[in-house]
């Protein structure tokens, strides 16, 4: 299978909460993430089939610092996003079958058409405002809670 090219987008809105403001359940429009650093809870839309994932957040002007949107994958695959037609800086989170971030591409720029790699098994990727990973400390080995990652593996499981 080929590497994809996912054009980077804009979503709904994302709030960070204190750790225990968390709710219990998994909401289907939001993920939570978890590491070392605490806590933090985005409100998410869903890009879940081929046209989907290929708008993404083209076109929008901004994007609530609460909020982004997770693009999710049938199966593990290679894929790669770019910034074509994207009018705001992202942090792009790419994450395993099991809910675990593998990678963080930190303020992918407007418009760049240079492929941005999530590597070889990535099954979910959330956008973000550009320098929230940073600010919040996501990076590789945080942990995120969605109800796509319901399966035995999860490494945080609804």
């Amino acid at each position: 299978m080929g590497r994809h090219l996912v054009p980077l987008s804009l979503c709904a809105a994302v709030t960070l909460f204190a750790a225990p403001a968390l709710a219990a359940d998994c909401a289907p429009d939001r993920v939570d993430l978890r590491g070392a650093w605490g806590q933090a809870a985005f409100d998410v839309e869903i890009a879940d089939d081929e046209a989907e994932r290929a708008q993404g957040l083209m076109f929008r002007k901004e994007l609530p610092r609460g909020a982004g949107m997770l693009f999710v994958y049938e199966q593990p695959q290679p894929a790669a996003f770019w910034m074509k037609n994207t009018l705001i800086p992202l942090d792009i989170i790419f994450l395993d079958e099991r809910g675990q971030v593998t990678s963080v591409h930190a303020n992918a720029v407007p418009g760049d058409l240079t492929p941005i790699p999530g590597g070889d098994q990535v099954f979910a990727v959330l956008e973000i405002n550009g320098g929230l990973a940073r600010r919040y400390g996501i990076s590789a080995g945080t942990q995120m809670r969605h109800e796509i990652f319901s399966g035995s593996g999860a490494v945080w499981p609804c």
